[in-house]
């Protein structure tokens, strides 16, 4: 008899915000990286940027998180690593490709639609459905928080201790800062009476 329990249940899991940042995090890099190939002179996403960008996110995504025990650089960044959710362990590189091949299918056109929105003409904003389609289906799985991807995968997104924790550092200057002012205030008040 199994006495172990679920990979779902021995891992702490993530919350969509940190998820959504990680997210974030690798989409600007690879997005930025991607632009370097575009032309200036014309608007949108050419042919060459969109291939660049294919290669970038499943190089960043794919290879670097097989590489770096399941953390791409956004996952790194906020404490996260990707495990299969049979074994708990790093998934194997189909699974990744599989798994990144349709979560950078909507981020490749969020890419497309953002670059293309402009003032009176919000088709572009359609091109980000597919991205919230994949990710809403974490509303619907509340154990797991899957998206679709993970759940084609068989993956899940878990908390380690590895990494730069950079939502915590964001927080901790916020507080120093707001502090900051307030000692501010609070001298400027006494310096008025």
């Amino acid at each position: 008899m199994d006495t172990e329990p679920p990979v779902y249940k021995r891992f702490p899991r993530v919350g969509l915000g940190r998820r959504a940042a990680a997210f974030i995090v690798d989409y600007w890099v690879v997005s930025l990286l991607s632009s370097l190939a575009g032309d200036a002179n014309r608007p949108g996403i050419e042919l060459s940027q969109a291939i660049l960008f294919v290669i970038l996110w499943l190089g960043m995504r794919g290879i670097l998180a097989m590489v770096n025990q399941g953390q791409s650089l956004g996952r790194w960044a906020f404490d996260m690593k990707l495990i299969e959710t049979r074994f708990g362990r790093r998934p194997l590189l189909l699974d990744l490709a599989k798994r990144e091949a349709i979560a950078g299918f909507g981020a490749l056109l969020a890419a497309v639609g953002l670059t293309n929105v402009s003032p009176g003409d919000g088709t572009g904003i359609l091109f980000l459905l597919p991205l919230a389609i994949d990710c809403s289906a974490t509303l619907s799985d509340p154990m797991l928080q899957r998206t679709l991807h993970d759940r084609a995968a068989g993956t899940m997104v878990v908390a380690t201790r590895r990494g730069f924790s950079l939502d915590l550092k964001l927080k901790h200057g916020y507080f120093k800062l707001r502090q900051a002012i307030d000692r501010q205030l609070q001298n400027r008040g006494r310096g008025d009476r």
